[in-house]
């Protein structure tokens, strides 16, 4: 992916989005034609000249201070996933080596070992939405994406109209999921198989194109979704994101519930009839 024109449609689309009453800005005189702040509020907002943040806004990061994007970020009123991606943007534009996310097909047997003690549906992911491991409750979870063993949870939630019936709240699900992607991008822009990926998904969903063009960012911690298992029917569950610092890229997902809730009674079920489904598995 090109940075400059990440970096221009990043800072675009925060100055389009953020209106003078919110900024500040003072209005004088009659209707505004520009969405948004105009760069000159930006620039007076991030206390520099019209022509430097103009400069920037063209997609030219490189060289710029640690101040200065501190400065832009408060400008824009950047939240921490914004205010990372900015940073993201700005080290690849100065010709660091960006960090790379796993791209392997599988993880480590440690890893498996981990997902296989939690007692609770998890999975193991790239950045680029590859569900690389899971446990039996994971594949439970998920049977319907899983083909053959891993799936790319992007692909099925824009390319599987099954994933609609699945997530309750499939909206708000995928949308987290482009702008994690979106993250992601900033981080290693130089992902082959992100860029595919991204092209695969703006061609052949007009959902997923819309809104990667918002460049809206996220990070991901935690988050409480609604799911609908074909056997055990709904459960709510939490997220859990936990990051392992020995495999840069890789995130273990787990899900957990309520205690005595009716989704820990679905979860129990869906735990008995993957043992059952599991037991009765030709060897």
């Amino acid at each position: 992916m090109e940075n400059r024109d990440e970096v221009r449609d990043f800072l675009t689309t925060r100055r389009e989005r953020l209106t003078p009453e919110q900024a500040g800005v003072p209005l004088f005189g009659g209707k505004r034609r520009v969405k948004g702040l105009r760069r000159e509020e930006v620039a007076m907002l991030a206390g520099m000249s019209t022509d430097y943040y103009t400069r920037l806004e063209r997609g030219n990061l490189s060289g710029v201070s640690r101040s200065v994007l501190e400065s832009l970020a408060g400008a824009l009123q950047l939240d921490e996933a914004e205010r990372t991606h900015l940073f993201d943007l700005a080290e690849t534009a100065t010709g660091r080596p960006a960090r790379r996310s796993a791209s392997r097909s599988g993880v480590r047997q440690g890893v498996q070992r981990i997902l296989d003690t939690i007692n609770a549906p998890a999975y193991a992911r790239n950045g680029r939405m590859d569900i690389l491991a899971t446990n039996r409750l994971g594949r439970a979870l998920f049977a319907d994406a899983i083909r053959g063993g891993g799936f790319n949870l992007a692909r099925y939630l824009f390319l599987d109209p099954r994933s609609q019936e699945f997530y309750r709240e499939w909206q708000t699900v995928a949308a987290d999921c482009v702008a994690a992607l979106r993250t992601e991008a900033g981080r290693n822009p130089y992902d082959r198989g992100l860029t595919d990926l991204v092209g695969e998904l703006s061609t052949r969903s007009e959902r997923f194109r819309t809104w990667w063009a918002t460049h809206n960012v996220k990070l991901h911690f935690t988050a409480t979704k609604t799911m609908h298992h074909p056997i055990a029917g709904d459960l709510e569950l939490t997220g859990e994101a936990l990051q392992l610092p020995g495999d840069p890229g890789l995130t273990i997902i787990t899900y957990t519930c309520e205690p005595a809730s009716p989704s820990a009674e679905a979860l129990t079920f869906l735990a008995s009839w993957s043992a059952r489904e599991a037991h009765t598995e030709p060897r």
